[in-house]
C-alpha cells in the first residue's frame, strides 16, 4: 500500500483509463473519514485530498500501486456523497458517474465503504449497497470499515460491529481508527489479498452493463459533523 502514487483524475467515466490490473474503490458519505483512511493505509499524509468543504470533490481519483514503477493494482477514491451544501445539479451528475462506475467498471475487484459507527449505515449507504449488491453476489469483494472507532467504548464498538455485519450483505466489517492505529494492518492485508488472489489469474472482464440514466437520488438534507 505504501507504494501508492497519484495516477489520474476523471470527472466522467470516459476519462478513466481502461485498465486490466485489479482496482479497489473507496466509497463513503462525506465526513466518514475516507481520505484519512486512504492516507493512513498508504502511509502518506496527503495522497487523498480532503476538501475543506466536504462534498466539493467531484472526481474519481486513481492511485497506482506497485514496486519499481510497475502498476499491479489501483485504488479508486470516489466522491463523498450526501453533503447538503453541494448544488443539486452537481450531485445528480456525480451520482450518475459513481453509480455507473460501480456497475460497469470491468477491472473492479473490491469496494471499501467508510462508515462512521456513531451514525451507522445511513439511507444513502443502503442505496449504494443496493447498487453494488448484484456484483457482490457475483464475487465482488466488499468491506465496511467503521472509521473513527476510537470514539466508541468497547460495548459500543461490539454493538456497532454486530449491526454492520447484519447490513453488510455478505461483506466483511472491521473497526478502524487512524488515530489509534486500529485495524490498519488487517485492512491492508485484506486489500493486498484482493489485488493478489493466491493461485488465481486476473478476473475475466465482465460484459458491459447498461448505463444507468437516473440513479436513486442520494440527496439527504442533514450534514454530519466533522468529528
Amino acid at each position: 500500500m505504501h507504494t501508492a502514487k497519484f495516477l489520474t483524475t476523471a470527472p466522467q467515466l470516459h476519462h478513466l483509463p481502461p485498465l486490466t490490473v485489479p482496482e479497489i474503490a473507496f466509497v463513503g458519505r462525506s465526513n466518514a473519514g475516507k481520505s484519512t483512511c486512504i492516507n493512513t493505509l498508504t502511509q502518506q499524509k496527503q495522497l487523498a485530498y480532503a476538501s475543506k468543504k466536504p462534498g466539493r470533490t467531484q472526481n474519481i481519483n486513481l492511485f497506482s500501486l506497485g514496486k519499481q514503477g510497475i502498476t499491479d493494482a489501483v485504488l479508486a477514491d470516489l466522491p463523498g456523497y450526501g453533503y447538503a451544501a453541494v448544488p443539486k445539479a452537481d450531485k445528480i451528475r456525480w451520482q450518475r458517474v459513481m453509480a455507473n462506475y460501480l456497475v460497469t467498471r470491468e477491472n473492479l475487484v473490491g469496494i471499501v465503504m467508510m462508515c462512521d459507527p456513531r451514525h451507522g449505515l445511513t439511507e444513502l449507504d443502503e442505496i449504494l449497497l443496493d447498487i453494488v449488491r448484484p456484483r457482490v453476489a457475483e464475487g465482488l469483494k466488499f468491506l465496511i470499515l467503521l472509521t473513527k472507532s476510537d470514539k466508541l467504548n468497547r460495548e459500543e464498538a461490539t454493538k456497532a460491529l454486530s449491526i454492520a455485519r447484519l447490513q453488510a450483505g455478505g461483506g466483511e466489517v472491521k473497526l478502524f481508527s487512524a488515530l489509534k492505529k486500529q485495524g490498519i494492518d488487517e485492512a491492508s492485508q485484506l486489500l493486498w489479498q484482493w489485488a493478489h488472489p493466491e493461485g488465481a489469474d486476473a478476473p475475466a472482464p465482465k460484459p458491459a452493463a447498461p448505463v444507468i440514466d437516473e440513479p436513486e437520488n442520494l440527496d439527504e438534507p442533514e450534514n454530519l459533523d466533522e468529528n
